[in-house]
């Protein structure tokens, strides 16, 4: 299906759609950008997408783009586009346009000319399907990079977030660390206090970052995620030096 990434790379999943993947993805890539890194940016594929004058559009892949300050345009970035919000395989079928691995490919080989580091977002969950025979984690296993898992802050994260780790570790994908997204540190209760210790001690994981829930207008990334994800070294998750 797809080549292993020949660049150092991290591939930002969640533990449910609209955690937040795209916002701490966007944010990763900001960081490697501000530290004078070269970054590419992928998101194989995206429903919801919305018409407009120069085709189908994805808000996440523009996201993603702006933060990277990519040269390359959305048909590279994300290469597979589709207008209803649905799982990659449900939305590609009911569009009668099959999923574009080779587009992929081609992608990579690319955008991976002359960049440091490749920050690639999935698609809803790990076992959301890209096609008939793909899951989402089957993409991460074939690049072969680390994960980051980002998760929710309130209740039935521990659980959602165990069963993210244990799913990928099953299938020797390196876990690279969680980040709790949305995290509410005003009015954190009981279940936001505690979760995140949880998730690290049962799923020997280190829990990188809390990201704040901040209202922000995009491309402009908010300061408090900024922070947040300010505090990792993400060159060091991704086998990159900084230079």
């Amino acid at each position: 299906m797809l080549r292993p990434l020949p660049i150092p790379g991290l591939f930002v999943t969640g533990t449910d759609t609209h955690i937040g993947k795209t916002v701490v993805a966007a944010a990763i890539a900001r960081w490697f950008y501000r530290q004078g890194n070269i970054v590419a940016v992928l998101k194989p594929a995206a429903s919801g997408c919305e018409h407009r004058r120069e085709g189908l559009v994805s808000d996440d892949a523009e996201l993603l783009a702006a933060a990277s300050e990519t040269r390359h345009p959305l048909d590279l970035i994300c290469p597979n586009r589709f207008a209803e919000p649905l799982a990659p395989a449900v939305a590609a079928r009911r569009a009668n346009v099959p999923m574009d691995w080779p587009a992929v490919q081609r992608s990579i080989d690319i955008m991976a000319v002359g960049a440091d580091v490749m920050i690639v977002e999935g698609a809803g969950g790990l076992l959301v399907p890209m096609d008939e025979r793909t899951l989402v984690r089957d993409v991460i296993v074939a690049l072969r990079i680390p994960a980051v898992v980002v998760a929710r802050a309130s209740l039935g994260t521990i659980n959602h977030t165990l069963l993210t780790i244990e799913s990928l570790r099953s299938a020797g994908v390196e876990v690279a660390g969680v980040v709790i997204n949305r995290y509410p540190p005003d009015v954190a209760g009981i279940a936001e206090e505690t979760s995140p210790g949880e998730i690290s001690r049962i799923g020997k994981v280190p829990v990188l970052c809390l990201v704040p829930d901040e209202p922000f207008t995009p491309p402009h990334l908010p300061a408090g995620v900024m922070s947040a994800i300010g505090q990792v070294d993400w060159a060091k998750l991704a086998g990159k030096r900084v230079p």
